[in-house]
């Protein structure tokens, strides 16, 4: 069935592999942008590209009102250089400050347009990488809770994604948790890190990760987007790991030395308490339940081969 598609962040690092396999299986594609600069890229992709403020609720009502979709993607981010400034992974408050708005005021500004507008699905994003609740095992289902991370610079963005789920579910809405995501121009910024030598292994590198490759999570977007499922779902590869095994795997594709090591405290110190969680207690997700209820199979399983075919 064509459906009606409106993708709000549709030339982010995931829009842009999104909105074409969307339009390839014969749907009708409505994306976004924040400039205007960029609505040949849009067209050049196959969708009527659209400017928006996610964060006007006056712009979003009239984006999907002039677009009349069957159902709204919701991919706004702001955490590129253009829009974020150079990554600060040790105030992630900063960092993603915008993201985290475009998260809880930017997703009640889509339901409320989608409300006015009749639209009965809304498909958000969500993340799924090394945050799964520090407790038991290193791989996490959808029926765990996330980690929170109370008490640090992380909190605020943690909370911001708790909001997308809580609101989107209410609402009747689909969340996909993607884990960390490679691919084309996905992770430029950490490869010239490891090359530089500045992307260190924290302690002994048990922390827990889950990747996706950008196709893939598009792939499974499309899904959703077709089968119009309700709930969460976790999408990532088949093998989630510990940095001891990605982070040296990955300088070895970029074609860098091997990794510093350096202990906790100083991890501390340099990079605060997100990047000391994610390296050595993170938790990883299983990818069960998006295999079984949307018949999707990743076509890059393993960050491992996935790496290597990205990287050289």
């Amino acid at each position: 069935m064509v459906m009606r598609v409106f993708v709000a962040g549709g030339t982010g690092v995931l829009g842009q592999r999104l909105v074409p396999q969307l339009v390839a299986r014969g749907h009708q594609v409505t994306a976004t942008t924040t400039s205007a600069a960029k609505l040949g890229l849009l067209q050049r992709l196959g969708a009527d590209g659209v400017v928006m403020d996610g964060l006007d609720a006056v712009s979003v009502g009239e984006a999907v009102a002039g677009a009349r979709p069957d159902t709204i993607v919701h991919q706004m981010t702001a955490i590129s250089l253009a829009h974020a400034g150079k990554p600060d992974i040790k105030h992630p408050d900063r960092w993603f400050a915008t993201t985290n708005r475009l998260r809880t005021e930017g997703t009640d500004h889509l339901l409320a347009a989608a409300e006015a507008a009749g639209v009965s699905h809304v498909v958000a994003q969500g993340y799924a990488s090394w945050n799964g609740i520090r407790e038991g095992g290193w791989v996490k289902t959808e029926e765990d809770p996330l980690d929170l991370m109370e008490g640090t610079a992380a909190h605020g963005g943690m909370l911001a994604m708790r909001h997308v789920e809580d609101v989107v579910l209410k609402a009747g809405g689909t969340v996909l948790r993607y884990g960390a995501f490679y691919g084309p121009g996905a992770t430029d910024d950490q490869v010239e890190l490891v090359r530089r030598r500045q992307f260190p292994l924290v302690g002994r590198g048990t922390g827990h990760s889950s990747w996706v490759h950008l196709d893939d999570a598009a792939s499974a977007t499309v899904l959703a987007v077709e089968q119009r499922v309700t709930g969460v779902f976790n999408v990532v590869d088949d093998e989630p790991a510990p940095a001891s095994a990605w982070l040296p795997h990955l300088a070895a594709c970029a074609g860098a030395k091997r990794p510093m090591r350096i202990p906790v405290w100083l991890a501390r110190v340099l990079a605060g308490d997100q990047a000391v969680v994610m390296m050595t207690e993170g938790r990883g997700f299983s990818n069960a339940k998006a295999k079984r209820e949307l018949g999707w199979q990743p076509g890059h399983p393993s960050w491992r081969t996935g790496f290597e075919e990205a990287l050289t």
